[in-house]
């Protein structure tokens, strides 16, 4: 079962020298968040694919699939956000998955 991983962004990476396929994307850092928007471990630094911004509640992705989005380029990335949440009125944790 693959789990949605939600994220708020809390800010931008700037770099002045980066890998040539990350020219042009935005570098965004975003805190993960548990099923009740709370924040839980450290900051990650993600590629945006979609246009994400500044306080904006996101999804994202690890290891190999973060590259998907970015088929027909070799985009060094582990990490990167793949959607946005319209409303956070949306996001409610049902009881099957917390483990009971």
């Amino acid at each position: 079962m693959i789990f949605m991983q939600l994220a708020r962004v809390i800010g931008k990476v700037v770099s002045t020298v980066k890998n040539s396929t990350l020219e042009g994307r935005k570098l965004l850092v975003i805190q993960t968040l548990d099923g009740n928007l709370r924040a839980v471990g450290r900051p990650l630094v993600a590629v945006d694919s979609v246009g994400a911004g500044a306080g904006e509640l996101v999804f994202w992705c690890r290891g190999k699939e973060a590259s998907f989005p970015f088929e027909g380029s070799e985009v060094p990335t582990d990490c990167t956000i793949v959607g946005i949440v319209d409303s956070d009125a949306h996001v409610s944790v049902k009881s099957e998955f917390r483990g009971k």
